[in-house]
């Protein structure tokens, strides 16, 4: 049933009110048509040129699904070039064996590991610190991709098995896709993706430093004020869309005509899969699955430095609603409260309030990831926990557990036990602590070489406070506060990347020899986690 034009308009006059930032442009579709779209603010303050349904906004990850998309038609509607050669599918396989020599060595990786983010290969824009990258630097296809690719000889956990964000994986999928066909990704997109979904102005521009005026993004808030953010990486692949609202319109237009044809390529990717043992996936092919209230949403969400995107669909309801933000505002959060409301969908009850253990708050170490673990006292009845770079409340059902949508958790004294459920990764953590007397800093610094990856961590104490710093083919890093958790075990504060989100917090678990001296330390982030490095 068609949404409620009138409910829609209501909806999204208050939106400016509500996000307020340089410029916004948001749409409502239902059964496949317009019923309402909002445009507000400036594409570029300096300039003062209005934000419209014209502006062209790089729409980031979301990226992903349109690359998923054109993998899946080119299975199914091979170029006469990849007919002559065979089956499509066996042709990708064998150029990704190629392109990642080392893993194809075990035969576990597919594609379809990368395009479900279930590969175990580390994010490389996590790890560009790790090389020594500068948040503003250039990061260049052409010079840089191929010594990236270099490095990935491991995976951080079996392909198939768990579930990690990986930028990754969607780079080495656009490559493979054009040394398969010899196509460039741009002209694959233009025929199979953006012509077909009537998307005019829709482009791969790969280089963030050279978008399309008069868009620009913004860092910073109404408080502190708004500065342009500086972008100088290429993506193709993970990344490198730009459109229109008026473009990602005929994009949901689109898909909504394609769920009722099933040769499309939405049909081919939108439905949720496994992993190897049988679990539901809620991550796949690029798309998201979430619940809004009673109903099933797809989608993804877009983010650079200044810019925040979120599209989801609702194939019950045939509902679509796109997000587009040229500052850092929570898209995902707006457009959950479009569908919410347009669908009147109620709210679950409010969660009976149990008192919370004393015993939670704490800094946890996970013996299988090698990562810290944070968990803060919510509101009351309610823990909140800090893993993969956000924080994530939970409600308790008892003093010492607690569940969410995404985790089961039980504190058992020091020891800590998560079920993550979209990872299909149970944590298993214990207590840090920390001693009476100080931490020895001179213990832990030095000069520590990763072989893997090819990068040397500088663990430095400036007066009494202690730096990491990392050098690699990207150059020299800025120094980045370290701080002590307890233990052998450190943070390393990672607040700003070359893509976004960044990684926040790296975790250093450092290694001592028999006579107690330190000989190596292992640093990870949710997105790239057990690097190894050893002492020089």
């Amino acid at each position: 049933m068609p949404v409620s034009k009138e409910i829609v308009q209501d909806i999204l006059k208050a939106i400016p009110a509500r996000i307020r930032g340089p410029g916004g442009a948001v749409a409502v579709l239902s059964d496949g048509a317009l019923v309402d779209q909002r445009v507000w603010g400036y594409a570029d303050f300096n300039r003062r040129i209005p934000m419209t349904d014209d502006t062209l906004i790089p729409i980031c990850s979301i990226s992903k699904q349109m690359l998923c998309g054109l993998v899946a038609d080119l299975e199914k509607n091979p170029t006469p070039k990849l007919a002559e050669k065979g089956d499509v599918k066996t042709q990708f396989e064998e150029k990704l064996k190629e392109i990642l020599p080392e893993l194809a060595k075990t035969g576990e990786l597919k594609i379809d590991h990368l395009c479900n983010n279930r590969s175990g290969i580390r994010d490389y824009w996590a790890i560009t610190l790790l090389w020594g990258a500068k948040p503003e630097d250039p990061y260049s296809i052409a010079e840089h991709n191929e010594k990236v690719l270099k490095t990935i000889k491991s995976t951080h956990f079996t392909p198939g098995t768990e579930y990690s964000y990986c930028n990754t994986n969607f780079n080495i999928v656009a490559r493979v896709v054009e040394a398969t066909t010899g196509e460039s990704l741009s002209d694959l997109l233009n025929a199979r993706i953006f012509g077909p979904a009537g998307m005019k102005t829709a482009q791969l521009g790969a280089d963030t430093a050279k978008l399309p005026p008069p868009c620009v993004g913004y860092e910073g808030d109404e408080d502190r004020g708004y500065i342009p953010a500086e972008n100088r990486i290429e993506w193709a692949g993970d990344a490198g869309i730009i459109a229109s609202l008026g473009d990602m319109i005929a994009y949901e237009s689109f898909l909504d005509r394609s769920l009722f044809d099933p040769n499309s390529w939405y049909r081919a990717i939108f439905k949720p899969t496994s992993f190897t043992d049988g679990v539901p996936s809620i991550y796949s092919q690029g798309l998201g699955h979430s619940q809004y209230g009673s109903v099933s949403g797809i989608g993804h969400g877009g983010a650079l430095r200044g810019f925040r995107l979120y599209r989801a669909h609702v194939p019950e309801e045939r509902l679509s609603v796109v997000a587009m933000f040229n500052h850092e505002a929570d898209a995902a959060t707006l457009v959950e409260h479009i569908i919410q409301t347009a669908l009147a969908l109620q709210k679950p009850p409010p969660p009976t309030l149990v008192d919370t253990s004393p015993t939670w708050p704490g800094i946890y170490l996970d013996d299988g990831t090698q990562l810290a673990v944070t968990i803060k006292n919510g509101k009351k009845g309610q823990i909140v926990v800090n893993y993969a770079n956000y924080a994530e409340p939970v409600n308790l059902t008892d003093p010492e557990r607690g569940e969410s949508r995404a985790m089961v958790a039980v504190v058992d004294g020091d020891n800590l036990r998560i079920q993550r459920l979209k990872e299909n990764r149970t944590l298993n953590a214990k207590r840090l602590k920390i001693g009476d007397t100080p931490v020895d800093n001179s213990a832990f610094t030095g000069d520590f070489y990763s072989e893997e990856i090819g990068s040397i961590f500088h663990c430095v104490d400036q007066g009494g406070l202690m730096f990491g710093t990392f050098e690699g083919f990207l150059g020299h890093s800025p120094a980045q506060f370290m701080r002590y958790l307890g233990g052998d075990v450190w943070a390393l504060a990672n607040p700003r990347g070359m893509d976004a989100k960044p990684p926040g917090d790296w975790t250093l678990v450092f290694h001592r020899d028999e006579k107690g001296a330190v000989v190596g330390v292992t640093i990870g982030c949710w997105l790239a986690r057990k690097i190894e490095f050893v002492k020089k």
